[in-house]
């Protein structure tokens, strides 16, 4: 079954199969403090399989509904590599439900370095490809101002930790994690 049309959906990376296996077998997935997006409690993630996957690379096929998070280190996480050089970085645990798997791929046709970025649920049920989960323009102070309240409620955010919806364009495309901006679908 699919997220919900209003679930907020956070795209993630997975950048090697044992990512995936994490995810399927331990019920988590992790992602470094530093480049965390500005919102993580959202009600789903979407998994993008980067060209590790090989004959699987470039496309979502699974997704999970977040169950909670905590703050912790990589080394906490991933205790058999305790001499890695990130090991004591601080990592967000994201705690995940069962991974779900799309009923078709969504595939990245031009897109293939992609990092985190925001959709819903419903960008989610029509997609056929990556390119088609960015949230139109007119959409995405909407998709803000809930994930927006939605950090201000669960992740304990003051208002003054998140720009007003007053920000323009370019700053909402970027918050949002779009690198480009379009006016319609069919561009």
């Amino acid at each position: 079954m699919l997220p919900e049309p209003n679930a907020l959906v956070l795209v993630a990376v997975l950048k090697q199969p044992r990512d995936l296996e994490i995810a399927r077998l331990l019920g988590w997935y992790r992602i470094p403090l530093r480049s965390a997006p500005k919102v993580i409690s959202v009600d789903y993630l979407a998994f993008y399989q980067s060209g590790a996957f090989e004959a699987h690379k470039w496309r979502i096929q699974y997704f999970a509904a977040i169950k909670g998070h905590e703050l912790t280190t990589r080394g906490e996480l991933i205790q058999d590599e305790a001499d890695h050089p990130f090991a004591r970085h601080e990592y967000y645990k994201i705690q995940l439900g069962p991974l779900a798997h799309l009923p078709q791929p969504i595939l990245a046709e031009k897109w293939r370095r992609i990092t985190f970025f925001y959709t819903t649920g419903e960008y989610m049920e029509k997609a056929r490809n990556i390119n088609e989960l960015v949230v139109e323009d007119d959409e995405r102070r909407t998709l803000w101002q809930a994930l927006r309240e939605r950090a201000e409620r669960q992740q304990g955010y003051g208002v003054s930790d998140l720009p007003e919806l007053d920000v323009g364009p370019a700053v909402l495309a970027a918050l949002l994690g779009v690198r480009t901006y379009r006016t319609s679908r069919t561009k």
